[in-house]
């Protein structure tokens, strides 16, 4: 699946709940951080070799996780007209020039 796909789907379930009102971008990354905060909890008191190896309901609530940032994100770009794909290859492209 696509960003512009996932993008898609995620305005269809904020337009049927009525939530644009909510998604300043202000909100969207304050919603975005909680659901970090909520990533880093999962490995709060790990050492090193558990944080790579977590139990298959850790994994999955880690994938949950990180799921809700990226889509936070992707409707943060909507709000900011930023082009998500093309501001993640300019990213790389300067850490590629920078550290390779």
């Amino acid at each position: 699946m696509n960003l512009e796909q996932l993008t898609a789907r995620m305005h269809a379930i904020r337009d049927a709940n009525d939530w644009r009102k909510f998604h300043s971008p202000k909100n969207l990354a304050m919603a975005a951080s909680v659901e970090m905060a909520e990533l880093v909890e999962i490995f709060q008191w790990l050492d090193e070799d558990q944080s790579r190896q977590l139990p298959p309901d850790q994994l999955e609530h880690a994938g949950q996780e990180v799921a809700d940032v990226v889509l936070y994100l992707l409707l943060m770009c909507t709000e900011l007209g930023i082009d998500m794909d093309q501001a993640v290859r300019a990213k790389l492209a300067d850490n590629e020039r920078r550290f390779t």
